[in-house]
């Protein structure tokens, strides 16, 4: 189930609001925990119970590390018992199949892939885990003991299948207490509407364009059609993902649980250390809290930062999927990083602000390119592309007639970018029309669309 389809948006939401709020307040986490699950089970039923497992055994855990008889070598061991668990999780389900064919590769041998689906959203799920524990071992959050609770914060279906990551210490006071009040729930809605409108009306609209380009030979492809696919495409990861981030942060408003800002306004950055400052802020937090930091950050040297931050790229990298091209993507990213903290930053300090923001716009590109096409050759094909080097032309009709027949999208999805989330004060009449519409609008592209996806499912 997605946020943006109309059983969601007319059947399970509506049904979820009744049952929460006509409940006694001892009841309401049970409530959550219940719809997150049949929102989970909608889509991997057989699967709930590996979350459901994973849920009890880090609550164990948990509750192990408070013991009071437990000496600091034996939290360190049940520290190391939980996130070997959690990793042999993700790791089975999630690259198992990646690192069995890769030595079938390498070394020419036949070993049988497990062809098991991905679950959804175990990436982010465990990583929430894994940061509950964390922070319990570090003395920064009190063990959860009540499982239903702790069973709810995994779960939330606000944001159980594509994040934004939400550390147990950012809604734990929420989880036992929290009122909604009507200036809330409006926030809430509005913020809902604002991302609905966002993944339905931009991300889909300009992914239709990336469909028709990335469907095309990039060997064939002219210079100007190369460039307006990967424009078209960072255009749809922004507002497919950022939407639904407003959608999860307007849902947990809705609940009363607040949850931290995901994106600021990421195209506005003057580099590539400012864009991924404003990018998926929940996942760039979570691995610097829990792996930067730890291995020594930048606290011993120049030599140590630069391997920290290869280290934490390749992970990211490859948190996000289970291919070559992921790995190379983080790689990319490290080595820009890592030239521009060495002495780039200095220098581009110097420029004008155009010219730092055109130069982080070129990389970001660049960097999309690895991250949306997982052939490795297909990838120098389209690098090729873009620079004319593949022998065509530099464009073409089509060319010409994707420019402007999405002229006007284009020019809307570059001013909706510029947009910072900001929290509602009391809505105006021309606020609630403008959100009136929106949803409308929403709705009756759904009605007819058949083109409908949702970009961070396999993550």
């Amino acid at each position: 189930m997605v946020f943006s389809s109309l059983f969601f948006l007319f059947v399970f939401l509506p049904a979820v609001l009744l049952l929460y709020f006509i409940s006694p307040r001892r009841l309401k986490n049970a409530i959550l925990l219940a719809a997150s699950l049949i929102f989970y089970a909608w889509g991997e039923p057989v699967y709930i119970a590996l979350m459901l497992l994973s849920t009890a055994a880090d609550y164990g855990f948990g509750l192990l590390l408070e013991h009071p008889k437990l000496g600091q070598a034996r939290r360190k061991a049940v520290l190391i018992a939980s996130i070997t668990v959690n990793l042999a999780v993700l790791g089975y389900f999630k690259y198992a199949d990646f690192l069995i064919g890769s030595l079938n590769g390498l070394l020419g041998t036949d070993i049988p892939l497990t062809e098991l689906p991905l679950p959804i959203g175990v990436s982010f799920y465990t990583f929430q885990s894994m940061s509950y524990i964390i922070d319990v071992y570090r003395r920064e959050a009190k063990a959860q003991r009540n499982w239903i609770d702790f069973a709810a914060f995994v779960a939330l279906f606000p944001q159980l299948v594509a994040g934004p990551i939400v550390r147990y210490n950012t809604i734990a006071e929420e989880l036992r207490h929290r009122i909604v009040n009507n200036e809330m729930f409006a926030e809430g809605v509005r913020r809902f509407t604002v991302g609905l409108a966002k993944k339905v009306l931009l991300a889909n609209n300009i992914g239709l364009v990336w469909n028709s380009v990335s469907a095309e030979h990039a060997a064939s492809l002219p210079a100007l059609t190369a460039w307006i696919g990967i424009i078209a495409f960072a255009f749809q990861i922004y507002f497919d993902f950022s939407g639904y981030s407003d959608m999860a942060i307007g849902l947990g408003l809705m609940f009363g649980f607040r949850f931290n800002e995901n994106f600021n306004k990421p195209y506005t950055a003057q580099s590539v250390t400012d864009f991924w400052r404003r990018w998926h802020i929940s996942l760039g937090t979570w691995f610097r809290e829990y792996v930067y930091i730890p291995l020594g950050g930048n606290r011993r040297g120049l030599a140590v930062q630069l391997r920290n931050i290869v280290i934490v790229w390749s992970l990211t990298g490859i948190w996000h999927g289970a291919s070559w091209n992921f790995l190379l993507w983080g790689i990319y990213f490290a080595v820009i990083l890592i030239v521009e903290k060495w002495f780039l930053l200095g220098l581009l300090q110097r420029l004008p602000g155009w010219v730092r923001h055109g130069y982080a716009l070129l990389l970001i590109l660049f960097g999309w390119v690895f991250f949306a096409i997982e052939e490795l050759p297909n990838i120098g094909g389209y690098f090729a592309a873009m620079f004319g080097a593949n022998g065509e032309s530099l464009f073409d009709s089509h060319s010409l007639y994707l420019l402007y027949t999405n002229a006007v999208l284009l020019a809307v999805l570059v001013a909706a970018s510029l947009q910072k989330p900001k929290r509602a004060v009391v809505p105006s009449g021309a606020a609630l029309v403008w959100h009136g519409l929106l949803f409308l609008m929403s709705i009756a592209y759904l009605v007819d669309a058949t083109f409908n996806p949702f970009l961070y499912f396999r993550f």
